[in-house]
Parts: structure tokens; C-alpha cells; sequence
């Protein structure tokens, strides 16, 4: 196997073996091109390096392989399918949507002032917490729209935290974990990148991959929060714990400390989960999110390499394979929407229909809700990741 290093690689690149990150994780096969979104997976999980047994093809010899781009597709195929999930198809969506702004305002309130060397008490951060438990027991769904539509601009860091923070909490509580426990586990939540307001603008608003002396930079944040949780806001040791290991893996290879397994705190590997996901389907400067469903497709991929085998798999229950909003093709050909999870089946969600079995749209009064859990005919075939997958 030979080691490659990420920053040399290039969208388009296709290699005469399967390509894989840490190990005998695959990141694309032999002979497929690498795409930028596994580039930017491997710049957000912080891998520094692929291996491969094979050697570089040169892409004009897969021309002739290649599908047709969309203005060569018939105009029907590209318009059957809402390629977008906005919040805008989560009905009665205004008071749940202002809940969820609400939370990123106050957060982002509470980040300025730290920033601005303002008084801020953990008190503070705790309300936040206390706020969002009760709007997520009203809400789960809804609020799993809201991360992954997107739409919300701005204050990306309290988005990024409060987004976090509701993943966390989801999964906490698949967990069967204490009341008190999920609430320190939120407020981590809340704060864990919030050392990051002591980096420089440069760095945190980078476009594209990062030097090795900035990554050494950005690997310092755990650091910094740890001491804002400890001497600013003298905040408990339990969410102390989750702010300074966050970035610990399960193999032993992350930081600061290099804890392995069981060693680091559980709400730490809960928020490593969640922090990981929410990064993936997050639009950033420099690339496109994720779909809900890849970034899941990501995270079973691991191999108890970055995180705990136990919370990833609570974190599905939670998400689904198929998280809400991914369009899903069924074994009859039809094309439907995930607009619910089933937590004790994760992959019979509940679904909108929205095209027939030969895939023309079905107008909006038409295009029923379906439980996966009691439809035994029924079941999903593939996810549809983009309009190639409509062929």
C-alpha cells in the first residue's frame, strides 16, 4: 500500500486500485473518480493521509465512460424528483422554526459576549440547555429538518453548537441516560468548539485545507474550551470533560490526551458522534454538505476507529439509514421523501410518495404518507444521492 497525502489529491482523480482512509475504511473504489465531497470528508475528519495499492489513471482514458451531464438527459428525467429538501416542506413549521432560531440567537449572544471579554455565567449556557430539552420533546422531528435543510445563515458557529446539541441530546436519550446527565451532556454540547473564538479569523474562515501548522492551531481549540469552561464560566467538571475531549478517539489516535475507549467520557463520544455528522451535512465556505444519508453511510464506515461502536449505533436509531428528507427509490421503482424515523426498524422509515412506479411526479394531493413498518410490500431499494441515480 502506498500512503498518499490528502492535499494531493484532486477532484477527478481515478486510481487503478480502491482507495481507502485509516486503514480499510474504502473511500472510493478502483476506477471510479474521486469526487470533491470525499476530499472534503477527509479535510473535515481531520485525516491527514489515503492509502492505495494501485496507481493513477489518467481521467481521459474513463472519458469515454463517462454518463451524460445533465443537459444531455431528457428534461422530464431531471424534473420528476424535488432535488432539494427545504424547510419550507415541513408544515406548520412556524413556531417550532422560531424555537430553533431562537436557541442560535441566544447562543450566539452568549459566544459574543465571551469573545467581547463580557461577564457570562454558566447559568446562562444551562438556560440554553434547559430551553432546548423542552422545545426538542415538542419537536424532534422537525428540528432534525432543520439541520439537515440547512437554510439557517449566519452565526454559523451557534448554528453549527446548537445543531450539535440536539443530535446529542437525540442520542443521549436513546441511550437510556439520567435527566441530569443529558443536560450536562447538552451544555458540552453548547460549548465544546467554543475555543475556537480564541483562534485567529484566518484560520477558522479558511478556504479549502489547512497547513500543518495551522492544523496543529486548530487541534489546541479542545484546549482553550476547556479552560473558558473552567476559569470563565466555572462550569462543572462533567462538561468540562466533554469540552476537552471531544476530539479523543476510540483507537487511541486523537487528542489532545490520546485517550482510548472506555477512558474517554461518554458524553464526549456522544458529542464526537454528533460534532462529526453535523459537520459533514453543513454547507461550508468551501464545499457542499452532505447528504443526510451519506454522512451516515460515513459514520457506520468507521469500524470503532473514531468513535464508540455503541454510540453510533444509538445515533442511527436516532437518524435512520435513511435520515428525514432523503430521497429514497422503493423496490417497485417509485420515488418517495423520508419524513420520519422509525427508531426500532431504522430502515422502514416513514415516507412521502413522490412519483409513481414509472416515475411521473404524483401532484401534492396524491402523494400519500406511508408507514415502511406496516407496508411489508413495500421497502427501499436505494438511496438517490443525485441525478445520476434517476437513470
Amino acid at each position: 500500500m502506498k500512503r498518499l497525502s490528502v492535499t494531493t489529491l484532486k477532484p477527478g482523480m481515478i486510481f487503478s486500485k480502491p482507495v481507502y482512509s485509516e486503514g480499510d475504511s474504502l473511500l472510493v473504489p478502483e476506477q471510479v473518480p474521486i469526487r470533491q465531497r470525499e476530499i472534503d470528508f477527509l479535510n473535515d475528519c481531520n485525516i491527514i493521509y489515503v492509502l492505495t495499492a494501485g496507481t493513477l489513471v489518467n481521467d481521459k482514458e474513463k472519458s469515454s465512460d463517462k454518463k451524460p451531464s445533465k443537459s444531455e438527459k431528457s428534461p422530464s428525467t431531471a424534473k420528476k424528483v424535488p432535488r432539494k429538501f427545504s424547510i419550507s416542506d415541513v408544515e406548520d413549521n412556524v413556531g417550532p422554526y422560531r424555537a430553533y432560531k431562537n436557541l442560535i440567537e441566544k447562543l450566539s449572544t452568549v459566544f459574543t459576549n465571551l469573545k467581547n471579554d463580557v461577564g457570562v455565567e454558566m447559568r446562562n449556557v444551562d438556560n440554553i440547555s434547559m430551553i432546548l430539552l423542552q422545545d426538542l420533546r415538542e419537536h424532534p422531528d422537525k428540528f432534525i429538518k432543520y439541520i439537515l435543510g440547512g437554510e439557517v445563515s449566519g452565526q454559523e458557529l451557534a448554528k453549527s453548537s446548537v445543531n450539535t446539541a440536539i443530535l446529542s441530546a437525540l442520542t443521549a436519550q436513546e441511550l437510556k441516560l439520567t435527566n441530569h446527565k443529558i443536560h450536562n451532556i447538552v451544555s458540552g454540547a453548547l460549548l465544546h468548539d467554543v475555543g475556537m473564538l480564541r483562534l485567529s479569523r484566518g484560520i477558522t474562515e479558511k478556504k479549502g485545507g489547512l497547513s500543518d501548522a495551522e492544523l496543529e492551531q486548530i487541534k489546541s481549540h479542545p484546549i482553550h474550551t476547556s479552560r473558558i469552561v473552567t476559569k470563565e464560566l466555572l462550569g462543572s467538571q462533567e462538561v468540562n470533560l466533554i469540552a476537552l475531549q471531544h476530539h479523543e478517539r476510540w483507537d487511541g489516535n486523537g487528542y489532545p490526551d490520546k485517550l482510548a475507549g472506555p477512558a474517554i467520557d461518554m458524553g464526549a463520544r456522544i458529542v464526537s458522534v454528533a460534532d462529526a455528522f453535523e459537520a459533514m451535512v453543513s454547507k461550508k465556505s468551501y464545499r457542499d454538505s452532505l447528504s443526510g444519508y451519506q454522512a451516515v453511510k460515513n459514520l457506520l464506515a468507521d469500524n470503532a476507529r473514531r468513535f464508540d461502536p455503541a454510540v453510533i449505533m444509538a445515533f442511527t436509531k436516532v437518524m435512520g439509514i435513511y435520515p428525514i428528507g432523503s430521497i429514497v427509490r422503493l423496490n417497485e421503482n417509485s420515488i418517495a421523501r423520508v419524513v420520519s424515523i422509525n427508531t426500532i426498524a431504522p430502515v422502514r422509515p416513514v415516507i412521502q410518495m413522490l412519483t409513481d412506479k414509472n416515475g411521473d411526479t404524483l401532484p401534492l394531493g396524491q402523494q400519500t404518507t406511508i408507514n415502511l413498518l406496516t407496508m411489508k410490500t413495500l421497502f427501499i431499494k436505494s438511496a438517490i444521492e443525485n441525478d445520476d441515480d434517476l437513470e
